[in-house]
């Protein structure tokens, strides 16, 4: 199963480049729509996935219809705290195109609503308790969500377990 992780209009580069350390780690490809609120030259941005940004696979699109236009039939699941379904009940394991796009907001605005109200049946939440916080931050709900995805999918592609015998800490520890 190919996960992608796509941000609608991302303004903060520190989010994105975590999220692209994300996806150098879980093996999923990164989609940015734009306007992006930053350039991809930023310091910050480079600086949140300095080591891992050669390593991701990045799909830049010109506007929230060319996205979907690329996404096609695939299946698109949209992370929203207005969505009627929490995320670990969906079943993230498989689905008939092998594929899956899990679709973020704008950090100040979240997705249009003409698209939640199109896609309601494909809307994901995270419980929260929305009298202390606006939102979740963006970076963690990616991990969240993702994380999931891939327990679903019995951690397919990613080690379980490393050995790194070639460290001082990993001989200190003996394990």
């Amino acid at each position: 199963m190919k996960n992608h992780i796509a941000l609608f209009e991302p303004l903060m580069p520190a989010n994105t480049g975590n999220i692209s350390r994300t996806c150098a780690a879980t093996n999923s490809t990164l989609h940015l729509i734009h306007p992006l609120g930053f350039s991809t030259d930023d310091k910050m941005l480079k600086r949140a996935g300095l080591d891992y940004w050669h390593n991701v696979d990045i799909v830049e699109h010109d506007n929230l219809e060319a996205f979907l236009s690329y996404v096609g039939e695939r299946k698109l699941y949209l992370i929203t705290k207005f969505a009627p379904q929490i995320y670990s009940e969906a079943d993230l394991a498989q689905n008939e195109s092998n594929e899956q796009f899990f679709l973020f907001g704008k950090e100040t605005t979240g997705l249009p609503v003409e698209l939640m109200e199109a896609h309601k049946n494909d809307s994901l939440r995270i419980p929260m308790n929305d009298e202390h916080v606006r939102s979740l931050n963006l970076s963690n709900t990616a991990n969240i969500i993702i994380f999931e995805a891939l327990r679903q999918q019995q951690w397919q592609g990613l080690e379980a377990i490393h050995h790194y015998d070639d460290t001082d800490k990993a001989k200190d520890l003996n394990w």
